[in-house]
């Protein structure tokens, strides 16, 4: 009795055929797809040896793809079986189902026949059903329907457990034969398509002769695939959508044949669908569904050209990113926010505040027609001309950068600036030091929970590092800096509850402002030495944590 007939190997079996089938679905080209079948087998159907024989036009088998030896590979990649060859191994030795097994003890008049094939060493079999160098075992690939149509043959050799596969094992390569049959003939459609799309314009006999290969090609491809206008009132209409993009945004095809690409992508990726190329553009953007939700898809764009009238026609594949999108997102995430308390990182707080900055300087009291000469450039000739506008005579470019002012320290005068408040916290080593590392990560986590509560929500509340916190809160004077400093150190002296008992932290603030033609490292140094300022000015005052 067989191993392979126990459940436990069943499943596993049946685990390892999933996933190899789940593959399958992954391959972009035809060639892909034979290479990933052939890996497969040795990957997950216990084969050491896997080799594709696929039908070419002729009716010969060429060997298209090989795996588990790059020798065996070198040698017969590439080479060509007569048809008359093949019938004869497939009409010959054992039927297993589908399958077609030659003993050794029959396979020796094949040696010498044009069928490209290998020789493995070892000894000869000790047992009825171990496996002997010289049998031959192969898995023939028909396309579905009832006509059995050969599309190639799976030739596989050296099952690692050394013996000829029972019923299961048969089973099983004979399911991953009919999976590789279905990926073979996708790819296929997939290359035909293309071709199709080609003829589409050439002329209108073409169009009728090839329109079924099309649509068979377009309607069954596996990811989204759409056809809309170019040019003309109708243009970026969609034409003709595919199911599998309907499934996508959950929407009927007579629903989608009002809308454009434009009308479905998310408001902040329109400028990235009006800057995607309609030949051989590329884009990643988010597509709206019918319930309102959006999904992250890669578009590719291609032109079907009409000889006679030119671009009519834009082609575009339509892939679901979802969850690479989703990923990417996460790890970007991960490296811009602290770990511990889920605040943005230092990395990214100072990014966020350079992102305000400029090298040239901007004060409050600066006129509006000095503002203009420095955005536009004093000598106002040189940028319209004697003879009217011309952008090219100037050397100074049009500033869209809108500066940062801080607010007099001396006279409240109204102005409003970028306040950055530098928080640093009174009693947290004794807490550390205390009842340990772990009370003390929670006590940050509530610290950060209370800053971020405090401000507004375009305001940016930050982890410097260790117990220093940093807040960016824009649009706001003196005194209200002042006042945003004293609310969020009155929330966070209150107790904070860690493991059944109760601690206090204070805080010390220094506010400091940013502004344009001050460096990241001056604007936070500033701010940082007005807190140290603070609290040697408070050092009399007695903080007791815990």
């Amino acid at each position: 009795m067989e191993t392979e007939s126990e459940p436990y190997v069943r499943l596993a079996t049946l685990r390892q055929l999933h996933q190899v089938v789940a593959d399958l679905n992954t391959a972009r080209s035809l060639a892909d797809t034979l290479q990933t079948v052939a890996d497969g087998i040795v990957a997950g159907l216990g084969y050491e040896l896997a080799c594709v024989n696929l039908v070419r036009p002729d009716g010969d088998l060429v060997v298209a793809a090989f795996a588990g030896s790059a020798a065996a590979e070198a040698l017969i990649t590439g080479r060509v079986g007569s048809r008359p060859s093949w019938e004869r191994r497939l009409s010959m030795g054992e039927a297993w189902g589908e399958l077609r097994f030659i003993p050794h003890t029959e396979g020796w008049v094949l040696i010498e026949d044009d069928v490209p094939q290998w020789h493995t060493e070892g000894p000869d079999p000790r047992f009825e059903d171990e496996w002997h160098p010289q049998d031959r075992l192969y898995a023939p690939m028909y396309a579905s329907g009832g006509g059995r149509e050969l599309l190639g043959v799976i030739s596989v050799d050296r099952p690692r457990n050394g013996r000829r596969p029972g019923p299961w094992g048969q089973e099983a390569l004979q399911m991953y034969a009919s999976q590789a049959a279905i990926a073979i003939s996708n790819a296929r459609l997939r290359a035909n398509m293309q071709r199709a799309l080609v003829r589409l314009e050439r002329e209108q006999q073409a169009l009728r002769a090839s329109e079924e290969s099309f649509r068979q090609a377009f309607e069954y491809a596996p990811s989204g695939m759409a056809i809309a206008e170019m040019g003309g009132d109708q243009h970026g209409r969609l034409l003709r959508t595919n199911d599998a993009l309907c499934r996508l945004l959950g929407r009927p095809a007579s629903a989608m044949r009002r809308y454009s690409f434009a009308d479905l992508v998310h408001p902040e990726d329109v400028g990235t669908l009006l800057r995607t190329s309609a030949e051989g553009g590329r884009a990643e953007l988010r597509l709206g569904r019918r319930d309102g939700t959006y999904v992250w898809v890669s578009l590719r764009n291609s032109v079907v050209a009409d000889t006679a009238d030119g671009p009519r026609f834009l082609l575009t594949h339509v892939e679901d990113i979802e969850d690479r999108k989703r990923h990417e997102l996460q790890l970007a995430h991960r490296a811009s926010h602290d770990a511990l308390t889920g605040l943005p990182n230092s990395a990214e707080l100072r990014a966020r505040l350079s992102a305000r900055l400029c090298e040239r300087p901007q004060t409050a009291r600066e006129s509006a027609i000095e503002a203009l000469d420095a955005a536009y450039g004093s000598d106002s000739e040189g940028i319209f001309g004697s003879d009217g506008f011309d952008f090219e005579t100037t050397g100074v470019p049009y500033d869209h950068h809108v500066h940062t002012i801080a607010p007099d320290s001396e006279v409240d005068d109204g102005t409003k600036g970028l306040a950055v408040l530098f928080c640093d916290l009174d009693g947290f080593k004794s807490i550390n030091d205390r009842f340990g590392h772990q009370t003390g990560d929670a006590v940050l986590v509530e610290v950060a929970r209370r800053l971020t509560t405090g401000v507004r929500d375009n305001d940016t509340v930050a982890r410097l590092g260790g117990d220093e916190f940093v807040v960016l809160a824009d649009g706001l004077g003196a005194a209200d800096a002042a006042d945003l400093a004293v609310r969020l150190r009155n929330a966070i002296i209150l107790p904070i509850r860690v493991g059944g008992r109760g601690v206090r932290v204070g805080a010390s603030f220094g506010i400091g402002w940013a502004s344009c033609g001050m460096s990241v490292e001056e604007v936070l140094q500033s701010a940082d030495q007005r807190m140290y300022v603070e609290k040697r000015s408070r050092a009399k005052v007695h903080r007791r944590a815990g």
